[in-house]
């Protein structure tokens, strides 16, 4: 937590939002229209989807342009025009396997574009920047520190949770800047666990290509995409031998970025764990998968993936404390259940 603010900041109405066509960059963006916010979506488009910005489109102001956020120029032209007074920034290359096959490209592209676009916020003067940065930033935590707090050491063991651990440490080294100067700014970091889900309302929903994520890939398989679920490893120290996660219905993440911009002051340099507090193991996921679904979905013993931790799982305390902000959907058959519902109506996803 930063010093006690100085001033107050002027209320949030404009937003920039950095991979907004992405699959949590366009959930906040439709609950930011939602709410009478402005937004403008920046994305490459290299894993986001035309098809969601569509969707944004019908549901409030909203102004795409097809760049990338690390664009110093673009992103200038943008803040000016569309007087943008807070910065979510979602884009990122969020695959951990890859990063380890191309680090370089995670390091030019979460740490590098985000560099240029801290850059252009203080060139500008955008009061408030909210960076989107994940549970990897802590690596392999030991069980003496489990549940997470934000305290625990950050020691990432792959590119991907390096690259955006770089990043918080900028953002920091911004917000320090900013106070020594007199200049108003505030940040806000949100370490994510396991997002899932979809937007309740089934407008929008989930689509990687490759897919890596447990859930729409267990829904894969009940919608007959594959014929079986791979479970990496049978034989960790937990109840049931697989791993354990904390999983997070995207719609509460949302509202966790809404309730830091709404809650930051001057001087503000915030971070905070979200997820729901509890683990799911491998195997609880396919059996929910089973029983939203009806589909026997046959699960196949793995070998063990090297740098899978057993159990991680956050103390959600400070968000609860700071913000009033609790998961409210914090079944998994109900987080399944939303994804479910937005594959069936979406069976080959956006280009369905």
């Amino acid at each position: 937590m930063g010093p006690h603010p100085v001033s107050r900041l002027p209320d949030p109405t404009s937003i920039l939002v950095t991979g907004g066509a992405g699959y949590i960059g366009s959930h906040a963006a439709l609950r930011l229209l939602d709410s009478g916010c402005r937004v403008t979506i920046i994305d490459t488009l290299e894993r986001g989807h035309i098809e969601a910005v569509e969707v944004l489109r019908g549901e409030g102001d909203v102004e795409f342009v097809q760049a990338d956020c690390g664009d110093q120029a673009q992103v200038l032209e943008l803040i000016d025009a569309r007087s943008i007074d807070t910065i979510m920034h979602f884009a990122a290359l969020c695959n951990v396997g890859e990063s380890v096959e191309q680090p370089l490209r995670y390091y030019a592209n979460n740490t590098g574009s985000s560099l240029h676009l801290l850059m252009a916020a203080a060139t500008a003067g955008v009061p408030r920047f909210i960076f989107s940065s994940t549970c990897a930033t802590y690596g392999e935590p030991g069980e003496e520190h489990l549940p997470i707090t934000e305290d625990c050491p950050q020691a990432p063991i792959n590119p991907y949770g390096h690259s955006k651990l770089l990043v918080e440490q900028a953002l920091r080294a911004a917000c320090t800047s900013a106070r020594t100067a007199g200049r108003p700014f505030a940040c806000a970091m949100l370490r994510y666990f396991n997002v899932a889900g979809s937007d309740a309302t089934g407008r929008l929903g989930e689509d990687h290509d490759p897919e890596t994520h447990l859930i729409p890939i267990c829904l894969g398989a009940a919608a007959g995409r594959r014929d079986a679920v791979t479970i990496f490893g049978t034989d960790y120290p937990t109840p049931d031998g697989t791993c354990i996660r904390d999983y997070v219905h995207v719609d509460d993440l949302v509202e966790a970025h809404l309730a830091v911009m709404n809650a930051l002051e001057d001087g503000d340099e915030r971070v905070y764990n979200v997820g729901t507090g509890h683990g799911t193991s491998v195997r609880e996921i396919l059996d929910a998968v089973r029983r939203v679904t009806g589909v026997d979905v046959a699960g196949i013993d793995g070998q063990r993936r090297e740098g899978d931790p057993p159990t991680l799982f956050n103390d959600p305390t400070r968000i609860r404390k700071d913000l009033g902000w609790t998961a409210r959907i914090d079944s998994i058959d109900e987080i399944v259940e939303t994804a479910w519902r937005w594959m069936q109506e979406h069976p080959e996803g956006w280009g369905s």
